[in-house]
């Protein structure tokens, strides 16, 4: 049986829910889990929801609890990375709150935008530390990456670290799911090729498969949403990228908003009435959870209460699954840009789709985007690109160049603005950021 190390166990609802994913799976319902957290009394809850869903499910894994990673590390298979440097706060706060001040607005901040450079700087050192000593006590094993902003964290660690890693998100799945309450077609009836980058990756090919085994093409229900005035409230920003583009993107409209020039204008409020765009989602969010928290702990280890146990719809124990017994699926993974998508860079982090079966992971060659969604993404990637660089060479005017070259940044500061801006945040965030030159 495989020994499955999660760092940043302490995210007890993800822990839970990955864990459950992992004990459904009779082959992998003895194996030896890790847990690992800095924070010793979210740890040890997580270790008790960790026995419950045992309990619960009536195996027999072997669970372990420590805030020394090293430990955890020690003869791992697989390494399960959930860390939020600086946490909710203060980091994420200075993300959002000094932004406001030079008036630039975000709804989430953990993937592009002045947010996502900042999370990523503060994210990077750390990550190369866990590779650093998985290179010693598990240079063999699997490190499946949770960590936002992914293009950046995956970047920097296919730079500098020699370990097997591959970058893991929902969204994908997530919008298949909202596709099929759109359109009435089954979920289990959707075929599709989706390719690009973390959180901007479209469906190339959208797909119905029909009791005779042939497919239709989905995406002019998608139009007849639109034509038809059924565009979701809370969905406007991708569908009008579809109208305009040609082409459905992963994530959500909230996100998107963020990672284009055009929707979030500190002049037109208007613009983002209409669109319904949430600005300042991500602390609105953290905040209801932290409130939320204390009622889902009691209820989560009370004995008394059933524990129900579902699969969550997440990537990791499906890999793990089809690596241990040789069961092959496919998913979409986020990897280094090794002859997968023509028009895009090299040295950039796709999300394309990957065959996983008991030799590994095989990223798919998926050929040329179509020219106008290559020239999008491209906007994305130039920030991934420069952000990497900045955190690995520790240069303070790569950062002011990843900034400049954010898209809703550039379209709200001029360049000595973002410079300034860049400074404050540097400045605020102290002991969180290494030293720039």
């Amino acid at each position: 049986m495989p020994k499955i190390t999660i760092i940043g166990a302490g995210s007890t609802v993800f822990t839970r829910n990955f864990l459950g994913d992992i004990l459904l799976f009779p082959e992998l319902a003895g194996s030896t889990i890790h847990l690992m957290d800095i924070d010793p009394v979210r740890l040890s809850e997580s270790e008790m929801a960790a026995h419950r869903l045992a309990e619960t499910l009536a195996v027999t894994p072997a669970i372990h609890a420590t805030t020394d990673r090293k430990e955890a590390l020690d003869g791992a298979d697989y390494v399960i990375c959930t860390i939020q440097v600086g946490g909710y706060e203060p980091a994420t706060v200075i993300d959002f709150e000094i932004p406001k001040k030079y008036g630039l607005r975000q709804t989430i901040g953990d993937t592009l935008g002045i947010g996502g450079i900042m999370r990523g700087l503060r994210t990077i050192p750390v990550l190369l530390d866990i590779c650093t000593d998985m290179e010693r006590f598990c240079p063999d094993a699997w490190l499946l990456n949770y960590v936002n902003p992914m293009a950046i964290n995956c970047g920097a660690i296919s730079r500098a670290s020699k370990i097997k890693t591959i970058g893991l998100c929902h969204s994908v799945r997530q919008t298949i799911e909202s596709l099929a309450e759109d359109t009435g077609i089954p979920q289990d009836q959707f075929r599709y090729v989706c390719a690009g980058i973390n959180h901007m990756a479209f469906y190339l090919r959208l797909e119905q498969r029909l009791p005779d085994g042939t497919t239709r093409d989905l995406y002019p229900l998608l139009h007849q949403v639109i034509t038809e005035g059924r565009v979701p409230y809370w969905n406007q920003v991708r569908y009008d990228l579809l109208k305009r583009f040609g082409y459905f993107v992963t994530e959500s409209s909230e996100h998107l908003a963020e990672y284009v020039s055009w929707y979030i204008k500190r002049d037109r409020p208007d613009l983002v009435e209409k669109l319904n765009i949430p600005l300042d989602e991500y602390p609105r969010r953290c905040e209801a959870q932290i409130a939320f928290w204390e009622f889902q702990r009691d209820q989560m280890l009370d004995p008394a209460n059933t524990m129900e146990v579902k699969r969550s719809g997440e990537y990791g124990s499906e890999i793990i699954h089809s690596i241990e017994t040789g069961t092959p699926r496919v998913f979409n993974g986020n990897v280094v840009n090794h002859h997968l998508i023509d028009n895009l860079p090299a040295d950039a982090i796709v999300e394309v789709p990957c065959l996983v079966d008991g030799s590994g992971i095989q990223p798919t060659h998926v050929g040329r985007l179509p020219v106008q969604l290559a020239a999008l993404i491209q906007t994305n990637i130039n920030v991934q690109l420069l952000t990497v660089e900045a955190a690995l060479t520790r240069k303070r005017q790569t950062i002011y160049q990843a900034a400049m070259l954010d898209p809703h940044t550039a379209a709200e500061l001029d360049p000595d603005q973002i410079c300034s801006l860049v400074d404050e945040l540097i400045a605020t965030h102290g002991s969180l950021l290494p030293e720039y030159s």
